[in-house]
Protein backbone atom coordinates (compact mmCIF):
# COMPACT_ATOMS: atom_id res chain seq x y z
CA UNK A 1 0.00 0.00 0.00
CA UNK A 2 1.22 3.60 -0.33
CA UNK A 3 1.87 4.77 3.07
CA UNK A 4 2.68 8.53 4.39
CA UNK A 5 4.94 6.35 6.96
CA UNK A 6 8.22 8.04 7.21
CA UNK A 7 6.64 10.96 5.66
CA UNK A 8 5.85 14.46 7.96
CA UNK A 9 2.24 14.98 8.34
CA UNK A 10 0.05 17.79 9.52
CA UNK A 11 -1.76 15.26 11.58
CA UNK A 12 1.17 13.29 12.94
CA UNK A 13 3.03 16.89 13.78
CA UNK A 14 0.24 18.20 16.24
CA UNK A 15 -0.48 15.06 17.73
CA UNK A 16 3.32 14.68 18.60
CA UNK A 17 3.12 18.87 19.34
CA UNK A 18 0.07 18.51 21.93
CA UNK A 19 1.07 15.84 23.61
CA UNK A 20 4.35 16.96 24.33
CA UNK A 21 3.10 20.46 25.14
CA UNK A 22 0.54 18.50 27.84
CA UNK A 23 3.62 16.40 29.26
CA UNK A 24 5.56 19.69 29.46
CA UNK A 25 3.02 21.22 31.28
CA UNK A 26 2.39 18.30 33.68
CA UNK A 27 6.34 18.47 34.14
CA UNK A 28 6.01 22.10 35.12
CA UNK A 29 3.42 21.80 37.52
CA UNK A 30 5.00 18.75 39.20
CA UNK A 31 8.48 20.69 39.58
CA UNK A 32 6.59 23.09 42.12
CA UNK A 33 6.10 20.37 44.33
CA UNK A 34 8.85 18.42 43.84
CA UNK A 35 11.20 19.55 47.02
CA UNK A 36 12.27 17.10 48.89
CA UNK A 37 13.84 12.81 48.24
CA UNK A 38 10.76 11.67 49.00
CA UNK A 39 8.93 14.18 46.63
CA UNK A 40 11.65 13.24 43.62
CA UNK A 41 11.70 9.43 43.87
CA UNK A 42 8.36 8.72 45.37
CA UNK A 43 5.82 11.64 44.73
CA UNK A 44 5.60 12.15 48.78
CA UNK A 45 4.01 8.79 48.91
CA UNK A 46 0.79 10.59 48.19
CA UNK A 47 -0.63 8.58 44.96
CA UNK A 48 -3.65 7.17 45.14
CA UNK A 49 -4.34 2.74 44.24
CA UNK A 50 -6.48 3.65 41.53
CA UNK A 51 -3.79 6.61 40.15
CA UNK A 52 -0.80 3.99 41.29
CA UNK A 53 -2.76 1.05 39.28
CA UNK A 54 -2.99 3.33 36.19
CA UNK A 55 0.30 4.44 36.76
CA UNK A 56 1.83 0.84 37.29
CA UNK A 57 -0.50 0.14 33.56
CA UNK A 58 1.63 3.19 31.89
CA UNK A 59 4.70 1.81 33.18
CA UNK A 60 4.36 -1.89 32.09
CA UNK A 61 2.31 -1.30 28.66
CA UNK A 62 5.67 -0.57 27.09
CA UNK A 63 7.16 0.41 23.66
CA UNK A 64 7.33 -3.72 23.48
CA UNK A 65 4.12 -4.52 23.93
CA UNK A 66 2.43 -2.54 21.85
CA UNK A 67 4.39 -2.11 18.88
CA UNK A 68 6.42 -5.52 19.55
CA UNK A 69 3.85 -7.61 20.54
CA UNK A 70 1.88 -6.72 17.43
CA UNK A 71 4.79 -7.13 14.95
CA UNK A 72 5.91 -10.60 16.48
CA UNK A 73 1.76 -11.76 16.31
CA UNK A 74 1.79 -10.43 12.53
CA UNK A 75 5.46 -12.21 11.48
CA UNK A 76 5.60 -15.20 13.50
CA UNK A 77 1.39 -15.70 14.24
CA UNK A 78 0.61 -17.62 17.44
CA UNK A 79 3.79 -17.53 19.32
CA UNK A 80 3.86 -14.22 19.25
CA UNK A 81 0.84 -14.16 21.62
CA UNK A 82 3.01 -16.30 24.36
CA UNK A 83 4.78 -12.43 25.21
CA UNK A 84 1.08 -11.10 25.76
CA UNK A 85 0.05 -14.28 28.29
CA UNK A 86 4.03 -14.19 29.77
CA UNK A 87 3.48 -10.47 30.92
CA UNK A 88 0.59 -10.64 32.40
CA UNK A 89 0.72 -13.72 34.61
CA UNK A 90 3.75 -12.59 37.22
CA UNK A 91 0.97 -9.89 38.59
CA UNK A 92 -1.16 -12.03 40.74
CA UNK A 93 2.72 -13.54 42.15
CA UNK A 94 3.46 -9.65 42.46
CA UNK A 95 0.75 -8.85 44.65
CA UNK A 96 0.30 -11.72 46.85
CA UNK A 97 4.49 -12.11 47.24
CA UNK A 98 6.07 -8.57 46.60
CA UNK A 99 3.71 -5.70 46.92
CA UNK A 100 3.38 -5.45 50.54
CA UNK A 101 6.63 -6.04 52.06
CA UNK A 102 8.10 -4.49 49.69
CA UNK A 103 6.41 -1.13 50.52
CA UNK A 104 6.32 -1.75 54.08
CA UNK A 105 10.17 -2.73 54.34
CA UNK A 106 11.44 -0.14 51.53
CA UNK A 107 11.89 3.16 51.11
CA UNK A 108 13.41 4.15 47.59
CA UNK A 109 14.94 1.05 46.34
CA UNK A 110 14.00 -2.47 46.29
CA UNK A 111 17.56 -2.81 47.62
CA UNK A 112 15.86 -1.13 50.86
CA UNK A 113 14.45 -4.77 51.09
CA UNK A 114 16.91 -7.09 50.74
CA UNK A 115 19.33 -5.23 52.57
CA UNK A 116 16.90 -4.28 55.51
CA UNK A 117 18.95 -6.67 58.21
CA UNK A 118 21.96 -7.13 56.05
CA UNK A 119 25.00 -5.40 56.08
CA UNK A 120 24.48 -2.75 54.14
CA UNK A 121 27.67 -1.62 51.23
CA UNK A 122 28.04 -4.76 50.07
CA UNK A 123 24.32 -5.73 49.31
CA UNK A 124 23.62 -2.26 47.96
CA UNK A 125 26.62 -2.51 45.51
CA UNK A 126 25.71 -5.68 44.07
CA UNK A 127 21.81 -4.42 44.07
CA UNK A 128 22.79 -1.30 42.13
CA UNK A 129 24.42 -2.95 39.66
CA UNK A 130 21.98 -6.01 39.17
CA UNK A 131 19.27 -3.22 39.13
CA UNK A 132 20.85 -0.91 36.40
CA UNK A 133 22.02 -3.74 34.25
CA UNK A 134 18.41 -4.66 34.27
CA UNK A 135 17.46 -1.21 33.93
CA UNK A 136 20.01 -0.72 30.83
CA UNK A 137 18.60 -3.75 29.03
CA UNK A 138 15.28 -2.57 29.02
CA UNK A 139 15.81 0.86 28.19
CA UNK A 140 17.62 -0.55 25.26
CA UNK A 141 14.30 -1.54 23.57
CA UNK A 142 12.17 1.57 24.65
CA UNK A 143 15.12 3.46 22.66
CA UNK A 144 14.87 1.28 19.59
CA UNK A 145 11.08 1.48 19.24
CA UNK A 146 11.41 5.59 19.92
CA UNK A 147 14.07 5.94 17.22
CA UNK A 148 12.27 3.82 14.41
CA UNK A 149 8.57 6.00 16.03
CA UNK A 150 9.97 9.35 15.67
CA UNK A 151 11.56 8.37 12.31
CA UNK A 152 8.13 7.40 11.20
CA UNK A 153 6.55 10.65 12.04
CA UNK A 154 9.41 13.17 10.77
CA UNK A 155 11.56 11.30 8.57
CA UNK A 156 14.53 12.12 10.19
CA UNK A 157 17.42 9.62 10.99
CA UNK A 158 17.02 7.65 13.35
CA UNK A 159 20.03 8.17 15.18
CA UNK A 160 18.52 11.97 15.45
CA UNK A 161 14.93 10.27 16.33
CA UNK A 162 16.50 8.85 19.43
CA UNK A 163 18.86 11.59 20.85
CA UNK A 164 15.42 14.04 21.00
CA UNK A 165 13.59 11.39 22.55
CA UNK A 166 16.46 11.44 25.73
CA UNK A 167 16.45 15.16 25.48
CA UNK A 168 12.36 15.36 25.95
CA UNK A 169 12.80 12.16 28.75
CA UNK A 170 15.50 13.93 30.49
CA UNK A 171 13.65 17.37 31.50
CA UNK A 172 10.66 15.54 32.85
CA UNK A 173 12.18 13.37 35.34
CA UNK A 174 15.07 16.25 36.29
CA UNK A 175 12.56 18.67 36.92
CA UNK A 176 9.42 16.71 37.81
CA UNK A 177 10.74 13.47 39.08
CA UNK A 178 8.18 11.21 40.58
CA UNK A 179 5.59 13.55 40.46
CA UNK A 180 6.14 14.01 36.87
CA UNK A 181 6.46 10.80 35.91
CA UNK A 182 3.13 9.62 37.73
CA UNK A 183 1.11 11.51 35.72
CA UNK A 184 2.75 11.16 32.59
CA UNK A 185 2.37 7.42 32.88
CA UNK A 186 -1.31 7.88 33.70
CA UNK A 187 -2.00 9.85 31.16
CA UNK A 188 -0.43 7.56 28.40
CA UNK A 189 -2.11 4.25 29.82
CA UNK A 190 -5.45 6.32 29.33
CA UNK A 191 -4.81 7.38 25.63
CA UNK A 192 -3.07 3.93 24.71
CA UNK A 193 -6.14 1.87 25.87
CA UNK A 194 -8.04 3.85 24.16
CA UNK A 195 -6.09 4.08 21.17
CA UNK A 196 -5.75 0.57 21.09
CA UNK A 197 -9.48 -0.38 21.66
CA UNK A 198 -10.06 1.91 18.36
CA UNK A 199 -7.48 -0.02 16.49
CA UNK A 200 -8.86 -3.52 17.45
CA UNK A 201 -12.63 -2.71 16.81
CA UNK A 202 -11.42 -1.37 13.26
CA UNK A 203 -9.82 -4.57 12.66
CA UNK A 204 -12.62 -6.44 13.63
CA UNK A 205 -15.07 -3.81 11.45
CA UNK A 206 -13.44 -5.96 8.52
CA UNK A 207 -14.13 -9.57 8.96
CA UNK A 208 -17.51 -8.49 10.51
CA UNK A 209 -16.34 -8.68 13.85
CA UNK A 210 -16.23 -11.98 14.49
CA UNK A 211 -12.51 -13.17 15.38
CA UNK A 212 -12.91 -16.59 13.86
CA UNK A 213 -12.85 -15.00 10.31
CA UNK A 214 -10.16 -12.94 11.64
CA UNK A 215 -7.98 -15.94 11.85
CA UNK A 216 -9.24 -17.70 8.81
CA UNK A 217 -8.13 -14.89 6.71
CA UNK A 218 -4.80 -15.25 8.23
CA UNK A 219 -4.91 -19.17 8.02
CA UNK A 220 -6.21 -18.53 3.76
CA UNK A 221 -2.81 -16.60 3.70
CA UNK A 222 -0.39 -18.20 5.47
CA UNK A 223 -0.97 -21.25 6.57
CA UNK A 224 -2.52 -23.45 9.49
CA UNK A 225 0.57 -23.31 10.65
CA UNK A 226 0.34 -19.04 11.64
CA UNK A 227 -2.18 -20.58 14.37
CA UNK A 228 -0.51 -22.91 16.02
CA UNK A 229 3.13 -22.92 18.25
CA UNK A 230 6.24 -23.09 16.44
CA UNK A 231 6.38 -20.11 14.48
CA UNK A 232 8.85 -18.25 16.55
CA UNK A 233 9.78 -20.77 19.82
CA UNK A 234 10.60 -23.91 18.32
CA UNK A 235 12.47 -25.93 21.36
CA UNK A 236 10.42 -26.48 24.44
CA UNK A 237 12.62 -26.13 26.71
CA UNK A 238 13.28 -22.48 25.08
CA UNK A 239 9.29 -21.75 25.50
CA UNK A 240 9.66 -22.77 29.21
CA UNK A 241 12.73 -20.59 29.62
CA UNK A 242 10.73 -17.81 28.40
CA UNK A 243 7.58 -18.28 30.19
CA UNK A 244 9.92 -18.45 33.84
CA UNK A 245 11.51 -14.88 32.45
CA UNK A 246 8.79 -13.30 31.98
CA UNK A 247 6.42 -14.26 35.12
CA UNK A 248 9.43 -13.81 37.37
CA UNK A 249 11.09 -11.34 35.40
CA UNK A 250 8.18 -9.08 36.80
CA UNK A 251 9.20 -9.24 40.46
CA UNK A 252 12.27 -8.13 39.88
CA UNK A 253 12.55 -4.68 37.62
CA UNK A 254 13.43 -1.44 39.61
CA UNK A 255 10.94 0.89 38.01
CA UNK A 256 7.57 -1.71 38.46
CA UNK A 257 9.05 -2.68 42.22
CA UNK A 258 9.70 1.83 42.94
CA UNK A 259 5.97 2.18 42.19
CA UNK A 260 4.73 0.80 45.77
CA UNK A 261 6.71 3.49 47.28
CA UNK A 262 4.60 6.25 46.03
CA UNK A 263 1.78 4.88 47.61
CA UNK A 264 0.76 5.89 51.66
CA UNK A 265 0.43 2.63 52.67
CA UNK A 266 0.65 -1.60 51.69
CA UNK A 267 -3.28 -1.96 51.61
CA UNK A 268 -2.57 0.66 48.58
CA UNK A 269 -0.26 -1.17 47.03
CA UNK A 270 -1.91 -4.49 46.93
CA UNK A 271 -5.24 -2.61 45.49
CA UNK A 272 -3.00 -0.44 43.05
CA UNK A 273 -1.78 -3.72 41.46
CA UNK A 274 -4.92 -4.99 41.34
CA UNK A 275 -6.33 -2.24 38.80
CA UNK A 276 -2.92 -2.70 36.57
CA UNK A 277 -3.68 -6.59 36.71
CA UNK A 278 -7.01 -5.74 34.87
CA UNK A 279 -6.14 -2.96 32.79
CA UNK A 280 -2.68 -4.84 31.37
CA UNK A 281 -4.89 -7.96 31.14
CA UNK A 282 -7.52 -6.21 28.76
CA UNK A 283 -4.14 -4.32 26.76
CA UNK A 284 -3.00 -7.64 26.39
CA UNK A 285 -6.22 -9.67 25.27
CA UNK A 286 -6.44 -7.14 22.34
CA UNK A 287 -3.34 -6.05 21.18
CA UNK A 288 -3.05 -9.83 19.42
CA UNK A 289 -6.01 -8.84 17.08
CA UNK A 290 -3.91 -5.80 15.84
CA UNK A 291 -1.07 -8.54 15.05
CA UNK A 292 -3.04 -10.90 13.02
CA UNK A 293 -5.28 -8.11 11.22
CA UNK A 294 -1.88 -6.31 10.44
CA UNK A 295 -1.01 -10.26 8.90
CA UNK A 296 -3.98 -10.70 7.07
CA UNK A 297 -4.44 -6.95 5.32
CA UNK A 298 -1.30 -6.15 4.86
CA UNK A 299 1.00 -9.17 4.62
CA UNK A 300 4.34 -9.87 6.17
CA UNK A 301 6.55 -8.76 3.42
CA UNK A 302 4.76 -5.35 3.42
CA UNK A 303 5.59 -5.53 7.17
CA UNK A 304 9.35 -6.67 6.91
CA UNK A 305 9.74 -3.63 4.24
CA UNK A 306 9.01 -0.99 6.30
CA UNK A 307 10.80 -2.54 9.44
CA UNK A 308 12.73 -5.90 9.54
CA UNK A 309 11.61 -6.16 13.31
CA UNK A 310 8.39 -5.75 12.73
CA UNK A 311 7.71 -3.10 14.89
CA UNK A 312 6.39 -0.77 12.41
CA UNK A 313 2.44 -3.40 12.20
CA UNK A 314 0.63 -1.37 13.75
CA UNK A 315 1.00 2.12 12.91
CA UNK A 316 0.68 0.82 9.24
CA UNK A 317 -2.15 -0.92 10.22
CA UNK A 318 -3.86 2.19 12.00
CA UNK A 319 -2.98 4.22 8.25
CA UNK A 320 -4.61 1.89 6.37
CA UNK A 321 -8.09 1.83 8.40
CA UNK A 322 -7.65 5.21 10.07
CA UNK A 323 -6.32 7.02 7.35
CA UNK A 324 -3.50 9.35 7.91
CA UNK A 325 -5.13 11.30 10.96
CA UNK A 326 -5.52 8.03 12.68
CA UNK A 327 -1.95 7.26 12.13
CA UNK A 328 -0.59 10.42 14.02
CA UNK A 329 -2.82 10.04 16.74
CA UNK A 330 -1.31 6.23 17.08
CA UNK A 331 2.25 7.20 16.71
CA UNK A 332 2.00 9.73 19.11
CA UNK A 333 -0.06 7.82 21.64
CA UNK A 334 3.25 5.53 20.97
CA UNK A 335 5.48 8.57 21.38
CA UNK A 336 4.41 9.03 24.76
CA UNK A 337 4.08 5.19 25.66
CA UNK A 338 7.91 5.19 25.16
CA UNK A 339 8.54 9.18 27.16
CA UNK A 340 6.80 7.49 29.85
CA UNK A 341 8.47 4.09 30.34
CA UNK A 342 12.14 5.48 29.68
CA UNK A 343 11.22 8.16 31.97
CA UNK A 344 10.14 5.91 35.19
CA UNK A 345 13.14 4.01 33.99
CA UNK A 346 15.44 6.63 34.52
CA UNK A 347 14.18 7.69 37.53
CA UNK A 348 15.00 4.28 38.71
CA UNK A 349 17.95 3.61 37.81
CA UNK A 350 19.13 7.48 39.39
CA UNK A 351 17.72 6.14 42.42
CA UNK A 352 19.82 3.31 42.18
CA UNK A 353 22.81 5.48 42.05
CA UNK A 354 22.37 8.58 44.38
CA UNK A 355 20.01 6.21 47.10
CA UNK A 356 22.23 2.88 47.01
CA UNK A 357 25.46 3.93 46.00
CA UNK A 358 26.03 7.37 46.85
CA UNK A 359 24.12 7.63 50.20
CA UNK A 360 24.64 4.13 51.61
CA UNK A 361 27.74 3.18 50.43
CA UNK A 362 29.89 6.45 49.75
CA UNK A 363 28.37 8.56 52.54
CA UNK A 364 27.69 6.05 54.90
CA UNK A 365 24.15 7.38 54.95
CA UNK A 366 24.59 10.66 55.73
CA UNK A 367 23.94 12.90 53.75
CA UNK A 368 21.79 16.10 52.78
CA UNK A 369 18.37 15.82 50.70
CA UNK A 370 19.55 18.41 48.76
CA UNK A 371 23.22 16.87 48.34
CA UNK A 372 20.86 13.44 47.30
CA UNK A 373 18.73 14.94 44.78
CA UNK A 374 21.90 16.92 43.38
CA UNK A 375 23.09 13.84 42.81
CA UNK A 376 20.04 11.80 41.55
CA UNK A 377 20.09 14.52 38.75
CA UNK A 378 23.54 14.21 37.52
CA UNK A 379 22.96 10.18 37.78
CA UNK A 380 19.56 10.66 35.26
CA UNK A 381 21.79 12.54 32.83
CA UNK A 382 24.15 9.94 32.76
CA UNK A 383 21.92 6.90 32.75
CA UNK A 384 19.68 9.20 29.51
CA UNK A 385 23.43 9.44 27.99
CA UNK A 386 23.84 5.46 28.01
CA UNK A 387 19.99 4.97 26.96
CA UNK A 388 20.93 7.11 23.55
CA UNK A 389 23.85 5.40 22.55
CA UNK A 390 22.41 1.99 23.31
CA UNK A 391 19.59 2.72 21.41
CA UNK A 392 21.44 3.70 18.36
CA UNK A 393 23.62 0.30 18.62
CA UNK A 394 20.67 -1.51 19.09
CA UNK A 395 19.19 -0.60 15.77
CA UNK A 396 16.75 -2.66 14.06
CA UNK A 397 16.04 -5.01 16.77
CA UNK A 398 12.20 -6.53 17.79
CA UNK A 399 11.74 -4.30 21.06
CA UNK A 400 8.99 -7.12 22.77
CA UNK A 401 11.92 -9.80 22.02
CA UNK A 402 14.58 -7.82 23.87
CA UNK A 403 12.44 -7.01 26.16
CA UNK A 404 11.96 -10.85 27.00
CA UNK A 405 15.92 -10.97 27.49
CA UNK A 406 15.77 -7.89 30.18
CA UNK A 407 12.95 -10.29 31.71
CA UNK A 408 15.69 -13.22 32.31
CA UNK A 409 17.98 -10.90 33.76
CA UNK A 410 15.36 -9.23 36.52
CA UNK A 411 14.48 -12.90 36.86
CA UNK A 412 18.44 -14.28 37.38
CA UNK A 413 19.48 -11.16 39.23
CA UNK A 414 17.04 -9.04 41.40
CA UNK A 415 13.93 -11.42 42.53
CA UNK A 416 16.06 -14.57 44.18
CA UNK A 417 17.62 -12.60 46.24
CA UNK A 418 14.58 -10.11 46.78
CA UNK A 419 12.06 -13.29 47.63
CA UNK A 420 15.38 -15.21 50.09
CA UNK A 421 15.64 -11.59 52.16
CA UNK A 422 11.44 -11.86 52.88
CA UNK A 423 11.07 -15.76 53.49
CA UNK A 424 14.33 -16.72 54.84
CA UNK A 425 15.81 -16.18 58.46
CA UNK A 426 18.97 -17.90 57.25
CA UNK A 427 19.53 -15.60 54.51
CA UNK A 428 22.67 -13.78 54.84
CA UNK A 429 25.11 -10.77 53.30
CA UNK A 430 27.02 -13.21 51.40
CA UNK A 431 24.12 -15.25 49.98
CA UNK A 432 22.66 -12.15 48.85
CA UNK A 433 25.82 -10.69 46.96
CA UNK A 434 26.44 -14.47 45.38
CA UNK A 435 22.33 -14.39 44.17
CA UNK A 436 22.55 -11.17 42.60
CA UNK A 437 26.30 -12.03 41.20
CA UNK A 438 25.89 -15.18 39.70
CA UNK A 439 22.33 -14.36 38.44
CA UNK A 440 23.45 -11.62 36.55
CA UNK A 441 26.91 -12.95 35.39
CA UNK A 442 25.13 -16.18 34.10
CA UNK A 443 21.69 -14.50 32.48
CA UNK A 444 24.18 -12.02 30.56
CA UNK A 445 26.66 -14.36 29.55
CA UNK A 446 24.29 -16.63 27.83
CA UNK A 447 22.22 -14.13 25.95
CA UNK A 448 25.57 -13.20 25.07
CA UNK A 449 26.39 -16.37 23.76
CA UNK A 450 23.12 -17.29 22.75
CA UNK A 451 21.60 -16.92 18.57
CA UNK A 452 20.27 -14.03 19.84
CA UNK A 453 23.45 -11.76 19.83
CA UNK A 454 25.97 -14.35 18.57
CA UNK A 455 24.67 -15.14 15.59
CA UNK A 456 22.18 -11.93 14.88
CA UNK A 457 24.13 -9.09 16.02
CA UNK A 458 27.55 -10.68 16.16
CA UNK A 459 27.47 -12.85 12.59
CA UNK A 460 29.31 -15.59 14.04
CA UNK A 461 28.11 -19.29 12.15
CA UNK A 462 26.89 -20.56 15.21
CA UNK A 463 25.84 -19.89 18.76
CA UNK A 464 28.12 -21.46 21.95
CA UNK A 465 24.72 -21.92 23.98
CA UNK A 466 21.66 -23.29 21.82
CA UNK A 467 18.87 -21.50 24.22
CA UNK A 468 17.43 -18.01 23.13
CA UNK A 469 16.10 -17.38 26.84
CA UNK A 470 18.70 -18.49 29.38
CA UNK A 471 16.09 -17.87 32.96
CA UNK A 472 15.66 -22.11 32.97
CA UNK A 473 19.33 -21.66 33.93
CA UNK A 474 20.12 -18.34 35.55
CA UNK A 475 17.77 -18.20 37.34
CA UNK A 476 18.18 -21.94 39.59
CA UNK A 477 21.72 -21.23 39.33
CA UNK A 478 20.86 -17.69 41.24
CA UNK A 479 18.97 -19.46 43.75
CA UNK A 480 21.40 -22.17 44.25
CA UNK A 481 24.18 -19.79 44.90
CA UNK A 482 22.57 -17.43 47.37
CA UNK A 483 21.19 -20.40 49.37
CA UNK A 484 24.75 -22.60 49.30
CA UNK A 485 26.73 -19.28 50.19
CA UNK A 486 23.84 -18.39 53.17
CA UNK A 487 24.47 -22.27 54.51
CA UNK A 488 28.49 -21.58 54.11
CA UNK A 489 28.10 -19.35 57.43
CA UNK A 490 25.54 -18.03 59.76
CA UNK A 491 24.81 -14.59 60.22
CA UNK A 492 23.71 -13.85 63.78
CA UNK A 493 22.87 -10.46 63.43
CA UNK A 494 20.12 -11.56 60.49
CA UNK A 495 18.97 -14.21 62.25
CA UNK A 496 18.19 -12.11 65.29
CA UNK A 497 16.67 -8.90 62.90
CA UNK A 498 14.04 -11.71 60.96
CA UNK A 499 11.29 -12.02 63.28
CA UNK A 500 11.30 -7.56 63.76
CA UNK A 501 11.24 -7.99 59.94
CA UNK A 502 8.46 -10.14 59.82
CA UNK A 503 6.67 -7.64 61.78
CA UNK A 504 6.96 -5.28 59.67
CA UNK A 505 6.39 -6.80 56.84
CA UNK A 506 3.15 -8.18 57.44
CA UNK A 507 1.88 -5.61 59.86
CA UNK A 508 3.52 -2.66 58.60
CA UNK A 509 5.22 -1.61 62.20
CA UNK A 510 7.13 1.18 61.65
CA UNK A 511 7.20 1.40 57.84
CA UNK A 512 7.65 4.85 55.78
Amino acid sequence: MDSTIGTPTASAIAFFLVIVALTLAITYWAARRTRSTSDFYAAGRSVSAVQNGLALAGDYMSAASFLGIAGLVALSGYDGMIYATGWLVGWPALMFFIAEPLRNLGKFTFADVVAYRLQQRPVRIAAAVGGILTLLFYTIAQMVGAGNLVRLMFGIPYESAVVIVGVVMLLYVLFGGMIATTWVQIIKAVLLLGGVTVLALLVLAQFSFSPTALYAAVAQRYGQQALEPGGLVTDPIDAVSLGLALMFGLLGLPHILMRFYTVPDARAARTSVLYATGLIGYFYLIIPIVGFGAAALLGRDAIRAMDAGGNMAAPMVAELLGGTPFLGFIAAVAFATILAVVAGLTLAGASALSHDIFLHVVRRGQATEHEQVRVAKIATIVFGAIAVLLGIAFKGQNVAFMVGLTFAVAASANFPPLLLSIVWRRFTTAGAVSAIVVGAISSVGMIVCSPTVWVDILGNATAIVPLRNPAIVSMPLAFIAGVTASLMAREPRAESLFESEQVRVYLGVGAE
